[in-house]
């Protein structure tokens, strides 16, 4: 079983044993949106320490911890599974996703550096991205930023130091 050495923030104990089921992890429950002073105190120490690697939803509650983490933890990895490979019986989460969709998310996390303007809002919108959920959904997923809409797209590039070249590439 792969040992991850990250401090792995999920929302529920569901995700817990399904992450365990996978790997030899630490992992850090923020219990939904709740987010205790014990759980941020952990995450923010993990993250000098050991890493953290933020695993959370394909949903608005998902991005709101994601947001709540990068505050205390900027350098924090981001793994991110996309909707369709996270759909349960009754709602969408990691603890439905599949095994390989989890592994490929730990497998390509990014990390988000929002010190520069890689591209511009209008050389963004010459990409002919916005509008087109097709190409959006494409771009989101060759860089692994999880499904966004266009305002978040454009900032997790940004973060990311994605030019309009490479997303040029990628739209070919």
């Amino acid at each position: 079983m792969k040992r991850i050495k990250e401090l792995i923030v999920v929302e529920g104990k569901h995700d817990v044993a399904k992450l365990h089921k996978l790997f030899d992890c630490d992992v850090v429950i923020t219990n939904g949106l709740s987010l205790d002073e014990n759980a941020m105190e952990m995450i923010k120490a993990a993250a000098d320490r050991q890493g953290v690697v933020v695993l959370t939803d394909p949903d608005h509650p998902g991005e709101v911890i994601r947001k709540a983490v990068m505050e205390i933890a900027p350098q924090a990895r981001h793994a991110f599974i996309n909707k369709e490979d996270a759909i349960g019986k009754r709602n969408v989460g990691v603890e439905y996703a599949r095994d390989q969709a989890i592994i490929d998310a730990l497998n390509n996390c990014v990390v988000f550096d929002g010190r520069s303007e890689s591209i511009s809002w209008q050389q963004y919108c010459d990409l002919g991205i916005i509008g087109n959920s097709e190409s959006r959904e494409k771009v989101c997923r060759h860089f692994h930023t999880g499904h966004c809409n266009n305002k978040t797209l454009f900032k997790r590039l940004n973060m990311l130091g994605v030019t309009s070249e490479e997303i040029r590439e990628i739209l070919k």
